[in-house]
């Protein structure tokens, strides 16, 4: 820290966060600020898993071009210091929301809000990936066509959490019916309300966290993750299907919709039920895979208990979407 962090002065005292990140997070605490330390998890890990020198990566360059990510102070790769590589950056002081639709706001702040996240992910599509030296960060095109054909094969694989039809259905639709409409930016991959830190006061995100799914992609799959908000219930990863969006001062999907493709210079979304539905297939693959893990033992928490127990509803709904794509061609 002395080396690598401008201002520094100890003594340290790190405290983990709580939460489920899959790379474990601390405040790294001295008398006069704190900081923020991500690793890589102890064990043995999966190839390509837990990679923080990606994350610590793309942080450092969209900072370049003023895009709200915290600022990074440095990544060590030498497993001596701490026991795995990681990275610190800094503490961006503010607010965290874990419901997206803001509830804990007065009514008259919700919308503005809502609409920073809409217009922090316009921006992030619209960085040029090559310009701020990300050319070779993932593979140009092909993202979605690689993207179902990873999580079929990771469905179809795990026998132990059996088979399920609407999963059938998408493995063979999905595959079929991508989009030509291919183009390529960076996508965050896991872009949520709770993974936004908003300035203390004003409604503006100010650090966009956890990079660990960012790469080169489809921008439109990447929004529909995020869009898919409005047609997941409320005990589903963030869900607002069903809220009183008129109610709480928050615009529908379709005016979401338009505000994103306003801001990125599009006319419209035509293929939006295919990416939607693409999205809820991945999800339920992740589903599957979780209760793979608990029938092999792998995992015994309450939360992948619980989580598990929505692969079903998860796949009826991406198999919802795929057949409402399939009769708006």
């Amino acid at each position: 820290m002395k080396v690598h962090v401008p201002g520094f002065a100890g003594p340290i005292r790190a405290e983990r966060f709580a939460g489920g990140q899959s790379n474990p997070t601390y405040q790294l605490k001295t008398p006069g600020r704190s900081y923020v330390l991500r690793r890589k998890p102890s064990g043995v890990l999966l190839k390509g898993a837990h990679a923080v020198e990606r994350e610590a990566r793309v942080i450092g360059a969209l900072r370049q071009v003023g895009f709200p990510v915290p600022a990074l102070h440095g990544l060590c790769m030498d497993d001596a210091v701490i026991g795995s590589w990681f990275y610190v950056m800094e503490m961006v002081e503010g607010r965290i929301f874990w419901d997206s639709a803001f509830s804990v706001l007065p009514v008259a702040e919700r919308g503005a809000c809502f609409d920073a996240m809409n217009a922090t992910l316009a921006q992030l599509h619209q960085v040029d990936f090559r310009a701020i030296g990300l050319e070779d960060y993932g593979r140009v095109g092909g993202y979605v066509e690689r993207q179902v054909r990873r999580w079929s094969k990771q469905y179809v694989e795990d026998e132990a959490a059996g088979r399920n039809a609407d999963m059938d259905r998408l493995v063979e639709w999905l595959a079929r019916n991508v989009p030509a409409d291919d183009e390529t930016s960076i996508v965050h991959g896991d872009y949520r309300v709770d993974n936004l830190i908003y300035h203390p006061s004003e409604p503006r995100v100010v650090a966009v966290l956890d990079w660990e799914l960012s790469t080169l992609g489809h921008p439109l799959a990447d929004f529909a993750y995020h869009a898919m908000m409005f047609r997941m219930p409320p005990e589903i990863i963030g869900g607002i299907r069903g809220v009183d969006l008129a109610a709480g001062g928050l615009p529908d999907e379709a005016a979401y919709v338009a505000a994103y493709c306003r801001r990125t210079g599009r006319a419209a979304l035509p293929a939006l039920d295919y990416y939607v539905a693409f999205n809820m297939f991945r999800f339920a693959a992740i589903l599957h895979g979780i209760r793979g893990r608990l029938i092999r033992g792998t995992a015994a928490s309450a939360e992948a208990a619980d989580l598990s127990s929505h692969f079903e509803q998860v796949a009826e709904l991406a198999w919802q979407q795929a057949m409402k794509a399939a009769q708006a061609v």
